[in-house]
């Protein structure tokens, strides 16, 4: 078998590959088919969906903005973060599929919640003040003869508060044992503070003290001997990036930064899905008229062309599905014209083939000079789309970052099957009867 065909087989083979991983569902179907008609139970491919944005499947786009003003004694940066990382972890409670949540500038957070139902509910949730707890076990049940006492599972709900809380703590930081290097979390407490936590810790030797943040545990330390100073160490098998978040947590609920709601935008589900059915029908219909053009224009080429399109459309669905990409609207309209410009590479190397063609050259010679003298204007034009994506992804908002991320993955992809793709299936043309007709190709 000779090099240019195992490439075709190679690519049909890829791309039967791709199209089974993007669209798992309908190979099943297939499947389900094939299994009615022989009788037989073949196994199923495992499903999987894109990440759709909120834009699509509907949700809400929440921007927060929270008061620093109060926040002394710690880097704002590591206050924001620790308000992040609280809402974060509230969102979670509602089930919500791949949640949003990132910091804007340096006192804005950015939360969105596709696919949620109450929106109103979520906006009360995380528009509270995070609040941090020390707890104690509950004192033993009495003991009544002749009845079995149950054991209490400590980490349940087997606690009662003390009275220490987050306005108790001055702040927590990440410290390394000096012996070991292993990471610690120390806190430290105010004077009203160290008495509470003086008596919690002389009463509760050998015993957990458990440290809620949202009623949630986040700690659940044993006491190992009384702490007199309000200088405490946790200590545990941490990884610095886990003591970190810890000492993180921690502050966020001793800070007093309450959050205020400043823009919220909502999307609802039937929009959302009308709004993702006509982005597909302009995605097919932007393919479509861009292959009539091709094959009419282009004759034989423009077939290749079409073929490496279809190739390049399947790779590019594949990383989106595998990265993976959130798609919005914004998105699905980077994916539309990196399509045409994967199209505009195929142009160029068909501009200069006619030329070599019109000088009577052979065809494979003809093939050779058209890729090898267009490389360099599709080099330089797709390096200037992926600055201006670069430049768009890093310096603008989660909408427009969609647009970019799309747009750069489709830039390199299209470099891939316009040089490749596009070359290997003309070459194999070039090789049958079709290619002893010039006027094909030129």
């Amino acid at each position: 078998m000779n090099p240019q065909r195992t490439r075709i087989i190679a690519l049909l083979v890829l791309s039967l590959a791709l199209f089974v991983y993007i669209a798992p569902g309908v190979v099943n179907q297939g499947i389900a088919w094939v299994d009615g008609k022989v009788g037989a139970t073949l196994p199923r491919i495992p499903a999987s969906d894109f990440h759709l944005g909120l834009d699509l499947v509907g949700g809400a786009h929440l921007l927060y903005q929270a008061d620093l003003s109060q926040v002394t004694g710690i880097d704002p940066d590591d206050a924001m973060e620790g308000i992040r990382d609280v809402i974060e972890r509230r969102v979670n409670a509602f089930g919500v599929a791949e949640p949003l949540v990132q910091v804007s500038g340096s006192d804005r957070l950015i939360v969105e919640l596709a696919g949620i139902t109450d929106i109103n509910q979520a906006i009360r949730l995380i528009g509270e003040t995070p609040f941090l707890e020390f707890k104690e076990l509950a004192p033993a049940p009495s003991v009544v003869p002749g009845k079995a006492t149950p054991t209490p599972n400590p980490l349940d709900d087997g606690f009662v508060t003390t009275g220490l809380n987050g306005r108790h703590l001055a702040r927590a930081q990440v410290i390394f044992d000096p012996n070991t290097g292993r990471p610690l979390v120390s806190l430290n407490l105010n004077a009203e503070g160290t008495k509470l936590f003086a008596d919690i810790t002389k009463r509760n030797l050998g015993k957990i003290v458990a440290i809620y943040l949202d009623g949630q545990i986040i700690s659940a330390p044993v006491v190992e001997s009384e702490i007199p100073n309000g200088e405490a160490v946790i200590s545990g098998v941490f990884t610095p990036a886990e003591a970190k978040t810890l000492a993180t947590r921690l502050n966020s609920g001793a800070l007093p930064v309450p959050i205020s709601l400043i823009s919220q935008q909502t999307v609802g589900a039937s929009l959302g899905a009308a709004s993702l059915a006509q982005s597909l029908r302009a995605g097919l219909f932007g393919f479509l008229f861009v292959a009539l053009f091709m094959m009419l224009f282009y004759r034989v080429p423009g077939v290749m062309a079409v073929l490496a399109l279809g190739v390049y459309t399947l790779i590019v669905l594949a990383m989106y599905k595998f990265i993976p990409v959130t798609l919005t609207l914004a998105g699905i309209a980077g994916f539309i014209l990196s399509i045409g410009i994967a199209v505009d590479a195929n142009v160029l190397i068909f501009a200069r083939m006619r030329e070599e063609l019109a000088q009577g050259k052979a065809l494979s010679l003809a093939l050779t000079e058209g890729f090898s003298r267009a490389w360099l204007s599709i080099r330089d034009g797709h390096m200037t789309t992926l600055i201006g994506a670069a430049v768009l992804y890093g310096f603008t908002s989660s909408v427009v970052k969609g647009f970019a991320l799309t747009l750069g993955l489709g830039v390199l992809t299209s470099l891939f099957t316009a040089i490749f793709v596009t070359q290997t299936f003309l070459r194999g043309v070039a090789n049958t009867r079709l290619g002893k007709i010039r006027s094909l190709f030129s």
